[in-house]
C-alpha cells in the first residue's frame, strides 16, 4: 500500500496536534498555532502535509510557501523568523523493522516533495531538519544539497551541581554577584518586547539584520500554551540591563533570543547569571535540556562552550534550478 499526502485544514488543527503529541521528531514550531503565526509574519501561505498508510499517520511535513516577484520557493521553517529547523516529523515508525521502516519514510518523503512540487512548483526549496532527523538519505536521493549546521546541548538531568562542570570563570561569575544588587525574574509580553528591541538594537550597531519583530514573539506568546515562551529579564539596582527569551517544549528549554551585550555599564557578568536562571528554573521543573542555539559562530562559541555543553549537529537540505546569480539574490533577500 502506497503513501498518501494530505493536506489539512485549519479546521483539522486538533487532529494535526495530536499527531505532533505522537511525533519524536516534533518541535514546539510543529503546533498548529505556532505554524500559524510563522505563516502570518513571513506572509507565506502555510500547506500542512500528512502522510498516510491507510488509516495510520506515518508523518508530518509543514511546508511555507513564499513568493518574491516572478520567483516561489517552499521552506520549512520560512526564512528571517529565527527558527533553526522545522521540517517533517515522522510517525509510527519505531514499531517497524529496519527495512520497512527505510521504505515507509523514504515514500512519504518522496510524497511530500511530490505533492510541494504539484501545489507550490517551487524554483527553490530549503528545509531545515532538527536534530533528532538523523536519517536525510530520502533528500539526498532527491538530488538536494546537504549542509551542516550545529548547536550546542547541554544536559540537565545532573541538577543543580552541574555548575561543577563549567568553566572556572563561569562558576565564579555566577557564583559571586560582584557586591552588586541584582534581580532575575520570569516576565510576560512587555518584558519579550523589551529584550526583542534591545537584540534588534545590538544587530543594527553591526550591521547585521535581524527578522523576528516584538509583534511576533508576542503573538507566539500569546497563543501558544502558557510557558511555551518565558522572557526573563535581569535588572540591576532597578534597571533593565538584559534578558533572554526561552521557549520550552516538554523535556527541553532554547537559549531562543537575547542573552546580548548589555547596553549599560555594569560590573555584573549578566548573561552568565541569566544562563544560570534559566537552567536551575528548568531543572526545577524537571527539563531534561538546555539548547544553547547554535554552535556556528567562533567567537559566541567561546562564551557558549564554558557551561560544558556537547556539539549536536542538525542539516538544511536545498535544492534548486535557476542559475547562481539568482539564488544568490534570493538569499540576501530571504535568508
Amino acid at each position: 500500500m502506497s503513501i498518501e499526502i494530505r493536506e489539512l485544514t485549519p479546521d483539522d488543527r486538533e487532529q494535526w496536534d495530536s499527531y505532533v503529541e505522537q511525533s519524536p521528531y516534533a518541535s514546539l514550531f510543529h503546533r498548529y498555532d505556532a505554524l500559524e503565526v510563522l505563516s502570518e509574519h513571513a506572509e507565506a501561505p502555510l500547506h500542512p502535509l500528512v502522510g498516510f498508510k491507510g488509516q495510520e499517520p506515518v508523518g508530518l511535513f509543514p511546508v511555507f510557501e513564499v513568493s518574491k516577484g516572478p520567483l516561489t520557493a517552499a521552506f520549512s521553517p520560512p526564512p528571517r523568523l529565527a527558527v533553526p529547523f522545522l521540517g517533517p516529523a515522522l510517525l509510527n515508525l519505531g514499531k517497524l523493522k529496519q527495512r520497512k521502516a527505510e521504505r515507509r519514510h523514504r515514500r512519504f518523503v518522496d510524497g511530500c516533495l511530490e505533492r510541494v512540487t504539484e501545489e507550490i512548483g517551487p524554483r527553490y526549496s530549503k528545509f531545515g531538519l532538527g536534530c533528532a532527523y538523523d536519517d536525510i538519505r530520502p533528500f539526498k536521493w532527491n538530488d538536494y544539497r546537504l549542509t551542516p549546521w550545529y548547536t550546542y546541548l547541554l544536559d540537565l538531568t545532573g541538577g543543580p551541581e552541574i555548575i561543577e562542570r563549567f568553566s572556572s570563570d563561569a562558576r565564579r561569575n555566577i557564583r559571586d554577584g560582584d557586591g552588586v544588587s541584582f534581580a532575575i525574574e520570569e516576565g510576560g509580553v512587555e518584558a519579550a518586547e523589551r529584550i526583542i528591541r534591545q537584540v534588534r538594537r545590538r544587530h543594527e550597531n553591526q550591521n547585521r539584520p535581524f527578522g523576528p519583530t516584538a509583534a511576533y514573539v508576542t503573538d507566539l506568546y500569546e497563543r501558544l500554551p502558557e510557558g511555551t515562551v518565558r522572557p526573563y529579564v535581569c535588572r540591576v539596582e532597578g534597571e533593565f540591563v538584559g534578558g533572554i527569551v526561552a521557549l520550552e517544549d516538554d523535556d527541553t528549554v532554547y537559549r531562543w533570543q537575547g542573552g546580548v551585550r548589555p547596553e549599560t555599564d555594569t560590573d555584573l557578568a549578566v548573561n552568565d547569571h541569566l544562563d544560570w536562571h534559566v537552567m536551575s528554573e528548568a531543572i526545577d521543573r524537571g527539563l531534561d535540556a538546555y539548547d544553547l542555539v547554535g554552535a556556528g559562530t567562533p567567537r559566541i562559541n567561546e562564551y557558549k562552550a564554558k557551561f560544558n555543553p556537547a556539539v549536536q549537529t542538525f542539516f538544511t537540505v536545498e535544492h534548486g534550478t535557476w542559475p547562481v546569480t539568482t539564488l544568490v539574490n534570493l538569499y540576501r533577500r530571504l535568508a
